[in-house]
């Protein structure tokens, strides 16, 4: 499957993280010497993609600055002798960067952002949604997505999910396959862990269809009372017949959602840790 934009929601408070995400974004937050969100568009750029449209929030800044060329600091360092160091501050190559502007005290959750995006798409065009502040770390330096879009059927819809412990499960959605086929059936969000219909979760990692993109647009637009999540649209999509398709990651889910998981991330980057 050929795929060439991917859609990466970074907009929110990052309330979880609260008091650091009042000054740094969750999607900043440190990994290593790269920020959460540089492992998924180096991730993407592997893959091939070559427009990156972020959603941000409403006057939010890092983002862009991060992956804009900073020419006094590379003044700097060629003034101090350290031109070999000017090339980790150049903004990655071959590929285009958007921003789209949401407003965080509007409508919210993960349907919000890629309805925002979805106008930018031409129609019949699929894309890759991946959020922002967790990614899929692999330690040979392979892309995770390439692999996904490998893996996903020509104009149809995929996600990754991964396997956690049992006890974990009621902090993601829950992935419900078909008893009799292992077809997913649908997500369900955080499942008590007696009512879990399995410890496969959802990472928030997929290629979707324009279909499924729109339905998920018309789902935003909907005067619907709390978070917008992306599952409800998804869910009736599959419900009315339509298929997606699940597919094990290879490498190891990683996530800056809060601090033991953060902190757990660096590890396992910087140390190579499991």
């Amino acid at each position: 499957m050929t795929v060439t934009k991917a859609i990466i929601p970074v907009a929110g408070w990052g309330s979880r993280r609260l008091p650091i995400t009042k000054a740094i974004e969750k999607c900043m937050l440190p990994v290593g010497n790269r920020p959460i969100v540089d492992y998924i568009v180096r991730d993407c750029i592997l893959a091939g993609i070559t427009d990156i449209y972020f959603v941000i929030s409403q006057g939010s800044t890092q983002v862009q600055q991060y992956y804009s060329k900073n020419t006094r600091l590379d003044e700097y360092l060629h003034y101090n002798g350290n031109d070999t160091m000017i090339e980790l501050t150049h903004p990655p190559q071959n590929v285009t960067f958007h921003y789209i502007e949401q407003d965080p005290n509007a409508k919210y959750g993960t349907a919000i952002p890629v309805a925002l995006a979805v106008p930018y798409l031409q129609k019949g065009e699929s894309a890759a949604v991946l959020m922002g502040d967790d990614f899929i770390y692999n330690s040979d330096g392979s892309s995770e997505l390439m692999r996904q879009i490998e893996a996903t059927p020509q104009g149809g819809n995929s996600m990754l999910t991964v396997q956690i412990a049992p006890e974990e499960i009621s902090r993601y959605g829950a992935i419900q396959f078909q008893e009799d086929t292992g077809i997913f059936e649908r997500i369900v969000e955080q499942p008590a862990v007696s009512q879990a219909p399995s410890n496969y979760i959802n990472v928030s990692k997929f290629i979707l269809n324009y279909e499924l993109l729109l339905q998920i647009y018309n789902y935003s637009n909907l005067d619907v009372s709390g978070e917008f999540r992306i599952i409800e649209p998804m869910n009736q999509y599959v419900l009315a017949g339509g298929a997606l398709q699940v597919i094990p990651a290879k490498g190891q889910y990683l996530d800056g959602g809060n601090v033991r998981d953060w902190l757990h991330a660096n590890n396992v980057v910087v140390n190579h840790e499991h």
